[in-house]
């Protein structure tokens, strides 16, 4: 059986990709930074479904865990980097700490976990990495200038990857959701002219769900994806080309 890491899976995006995971047959790591029992319940719905799940905790804000992490997943077949931390704030306001724990959690996590997952991909020829990044690495939020910039860079990095590791076997993809209505945005959607302004900017005329992004997540970690590599591939409702 192939392990997946998927981090942030104790709700949202994380968590659909999580239980799609374990539908196609891989044991999944469910990772969160602190709703604990909200991991624990999507480990649950998968063992409930006869899959095979565990719980792994860490804030990847803090690259001491982020190394705990590393050494605690062990070997993993499928990477999933998907959790991120998003502060909205004038850019003029941005702090250095706002920079350094977003750039840590969106960036620099990925980075070491692909490090550490990479030895036993190459080793096997086989892996399947898959970062989620958003539709703001083309069209920046002006108030999330650090939370776009570090997308952006994590798309870098996933084109970089993917040419040194295509030799063996392990594909490195980025998934770019648009607007997925999750508890991230229900605050800011609550505002009638902001959530009007939002809509019109998604051609397709409706938010996203978490759901919407499965489909392409288990194509990219599965065989029939193996000749996908490097891309960026927007989940988005046409919002990226609006």
């Amino acid at each position: 059986m192939k392990r997946a890491l998927v981090t942030g899976s104790s709700r949202g995006i994380g968590r659909a990709v999580a239980l799609g995971l374990a539908g196609d047959g891989f044991e999944v790591l469910v990772h969160c930074a602190g709703r604990r029992d909200a991991a624990e319940a999507t480990r649950d719905a998968i063992l409930a479904d006869g899959g095979k799940a565990s719980v792994l905790q860490a804030d990847l804000c803090d690259l001491s865990q982020t190394a705990r992490l590393a050494r605690e997943m062990g070997e993993v077949d499928v990477l999933v980097l998907n959790a991120s931390l998003q502060i909205k704030k004038p850019w003029q306001t941005i702090t250095v700490e706002d920079a350094e724990q977003q750039l840590n959690c969106n960036f620099v996590s990925s980075m070491l976990l692909i490090q550490a997952a990479v030895d036993h991909m190459r080793a096997q020829k086989w892996g399947r990495i898959v970062t989620i990044g958003s539709v703001q690495e083309r069209k920046p939020h002006p108030d999330m200038l650090v939370y776009s910039a570090s997308k952006a860079a994590q798309t870098n990095m996933v084109q970089s990857l993917s040419l040194q590791l295509a030799k063996d076997g392990v594909t490195v993809n980025n998934v770019a959701p648009g607007v997925i209505a999750t508890d991230r945005n229900v605050e800011a959607l609550s505002d009638e002219a902001y959530a009007k302004k939002v809509m019109d900017s998604i051609p397709v005329g409706f938010y996203g769900l978490p759901e919407d992004c499965v489909g392409l997540v288990r194509l990219l970690c599965s065989e029939e994806g193996r000749y996908i590599t490097g891309q960026s591939l927007y989940v988005d409702g046409g919002k990226s080309v609006q």
